[in-house]
């Protein structure tokens, strides 16, 4: 049998996501010299190559995939995704183009109908929050990729953020630099986001021998209010933390100007991490230290995958978590 993308994953001790990006050059993915060459010697070994996706691409005289997402405005998350597979398709020589489905305001799904009209590769469906969804009919009867969202019966591939290992990353990325008491203020309770970064956090205080507090984590609702009022409540605990991970970068900005209302220096005497890298994390004072939303990588995976799938190749792996990866600035 040929060699599958998911054993030179096996071989290099890196995941499926990772082989993918860096194999295909995806344009932002960041990493090490170490691991690009550990990918690319296991390659070699196996006999790997990559599909030639604008072959099956344009072989039958399709060229267009369609990006579905439920919201567009309310958050950059699915801009940067249809941004990200807009590009990749590009190269392949293919065309993208987006809608809006919400099924409450259309529930004959005719979005999906007008789609279909046009000589189709596949579907990208995407949500502004990581979640479980019930797949439109009309994804099963062509191929589809699911982006920050999937399907609890695994009917169909996704690519969703690595929000465990960024929750987990971002805490020891605190507990390398010293910090001992370490808070969380997260994000809404009953969102898959908060609940795998929680996950995370408690598994780098676990590995570290530092004892979880109930009292340090606070949840609030993404806006920097929250992570205002959160902040002020927080610095009143009779042992105070000496690091704060918001769960994201709006959030974090909130922290950090609570902190200096209370005379505290960030990172002196607290340090703050945030997540997602939004545009203005560059601009906090001091910049914000932060972790990598990957959805533009994201989005160009999905064209990928979406190709293959269109040639024959269907991945053995029905869901791929991408890295979310440290920025480094002064905060943290």
């Amino acid at each position: 049998m040929k060699p599958t993308m998911m054993d030179v994953a096996a071989r290099a001790g890196v995941s499926q996501a990772t082989v993918s990006l860096i194999l295909n050059g995806s344009s932002g993915a960041r990493f090490s010299a170490a691991t690009r060459k550990r990918v690319f010697d296991a390659a070699a070994e196996l006999g790997y190559r990559l599909s030639n996706r604008t072959a099956s691409a344009n072989g039958n005289g399709n060229k267009v995939i369609v990006f579905v997402v439920d919201e567009l405005t309310t958050d950059p998350w699915m801009s940067l995704a249809y941004e990200g597979a807009r590009q990749k398709a590009l190269e392949l020589g293919m065309l993208v183009t987006l809608g809006v489905y919400r099924k409450d305001e259309d529930p004959q799904e005719a979005v999906f109908s007008i789609c279909e009209s046009q000589t189709l590769v596949g579907y990208v469906f995407g949500t502004i929050l990581t979640r479980k969804v019930e797949p439109p009919e009309a994804l099963f009867r062509t191929p589809s990729v699911l982006v920050n969202c999937y399907d609890q019966q695994r009917r169909l591939p996704s690519i969703i953020p690595g929000d465990v290992a960024g929750g987990r990353a971002a805490t020891e990325r605190m507990i390398r630099n010293g910090r001992r008491r370490i808070a969380l203020i997260n994000g809404q309770e009953g969102l898959d986001n908060p609940r795998d970064r929680l996950h995370g956090y408690k598994q780098a205080l676990a590995s570290n021998d530092l004892a979880f507090d109930p009292k340090l984590v606070h949840y609030g609702n993404w806006e920097p209010s929250s992570g205002y009022e959160k902040t002020h409540e927080l610095m009143k605990l009779q042992n105070p933390p000496d690091g704060i991970f918001c769960a994201n970068d709006l959030m974090a900005i909130g922290c950090i100007e609570a902190l200096k209302e209370l005379g505290k220096t960030v990172p002196g005497d607290v340090a703050v991490v945030g997540f997602d890298n939004r545009d203005i994390a560059q601009f906090t004072r001091p910049p914000l230290t932060t972790f990598h939303l990957p959805m533009y990588e994201m989005g160009a995976m999905a064209v990928e995958l979406i190709v293959d799938m269109a040639g024959g190749l269907n991945s053995s792996h029905d869901q791929l978590k991408v890295e979310c990866a440290l920025v480094e600035r002064a905060s943290g």
